[in-house]
This record gives structure tokens, sequence and C-alpha cells, in this order.
């Protein structure tokens, strides 16, 4: 595919798990950089993402919004970057199981955690990740199996799961397990990761459009 490839994001934003995506992948693109208030919610941008939140791509003609679903989309629109498990293979399981729990069950716990929110014992089969011990419990099994969550290739599910371990275990709304820290030694130093870092930090002292 032969589309302009453009990234909508801040780089204080769940938009640097895209950045190191988009660095994996190799491919030359464009990074509209939007300010929290104004620029993200001009009509210009509502048209691109509704939500007025980054991240977001356009690759053509093509929308993507929503951090996992981006990275996967990346990893199938350029295959031969091997981010993902190639079609019939079993390992596509997996492959599926981490990026969407990090998606879902992850995303949540640690942001009602953050936020002070307690889920009462008598309602946690009402709440889809049951409770942040559990959650907890299931990232250990995760990055404990094999040196990556979808086996021994490294995935566009460690870039998005990953990037959700590396961010807890920093800021700390993450406990620090051993499993989680070597998992995060191993995939945190890849070139694209830190070239990626690297890129939005220096954007951060870049005013916004």
């Amino acid at each position: 595919m032969t589309d302009e490839l453009v990234f909508y994001t801040h780089p204080m934003s769940r938009g640097r798990i895209v950045r190191w995506m988009l660095e994996e992948v190799g491919q030359p693109y464009r990074t509209e950089i939007l300010g929290y208030g104004a620029s993200m919610k001009a009509a210009e941008y509502l048209a691109v993402n509704p939500m007025g939140k980054v991240p977001a791509i356009q690759h053509g003609d093509t929308v993507v919004t929503e951090g996992g679903a981006i990275c996967a989309y990346l990893a199938d629109a350029f295959p031969q970057a091997g981010l993902a498990p190639p079609q019939g293979d079993r390992r596509r399981g997996p492959y599926y199981r981490w990026m969407f729990f990090a998606a879902g069950p992850v995303e949540a716990a640690t942001t009602d955690r953050s936020l002070g929110v307690t889920v009462p014992d008598e309602q946690k089969r009402m709440v889809g990740y049951g409770c942040v011990e559990d959650v907890v419990n299931a990232l250990e099994i995760a990055v404990s199996g094999g040196d990556y969550v979808a086996g021994d290739q490294f995935t566009a599910a460690d870039v998005y799961f990953g990037s959700q371990i590396g961010w807890g275990l920093r800021f700390g709304t993450l406990e620090k397990r051993p499993a989680f820290e070597r998992y995060w030694e191993r995939i945190g130093n890849r070139p694209a990761a830190i070239r990626a870092a690297e890129i939005d930090d220096a954007l951060m002292a870049q005013p916004a459009s």
C-alpha cells in the first residue's frame, strides 16, 4: 500500500504507543501534533475521530482510532515488518488474546485504580475485569510463558500490551514483579522503542497546533 500514512497524536498521550509501532513498521509517515482542547475538538479533527481524542491514523482513505486497533491494523497493512503471526498460524490466538486483554481489562482496571475507584466485592461479577488483583496475575502469566506474549516472535501485541506494563512500572500503577521487569527489559530497549521515545520527548518542547 502506497497511500500516505498520517499520524495524529500528542507527545504526552497514548499516541506514544502508536509512535513505537510506527517506528517498528519502518514506513514513512507524517505526524500531526494536536493540543489538548481546541485542536483536538476542532471540526477538522472531529471528522477524523469524533471522540476528539488521540491517537488516530489515516492511511489513504482508511481511518483507524484506538491504540490496539491501530497497532493491529499496521501489523496487517505492512506484513513485511513481521509484526503479526501469519493468518492461520496458531500464534494468532495468544496474539489476539493479549492484545484485546490489554485494550479491555488492563485499560479499565488501571484507569479505575488511578481514579481511586474500588469495585465492591458483591459487584465484581458485573465488571469486565473482575478485580485489579486478577488482572495483574493474568498479566504475569502472559509474560512468563516465553520471551513474548505470542511465543517466540515479537509482535504488535508486545508493543501495545508491553507499553502498558512499561508505563505501569514507570509511574507506579503496576507493582514491580520480577516477571514484569524482565519482560520490559526485553522489549523496552528495542531500537524502535528508544527511537520513538526520543522523538516524542523532543516534541514535548514544541508548541502544539
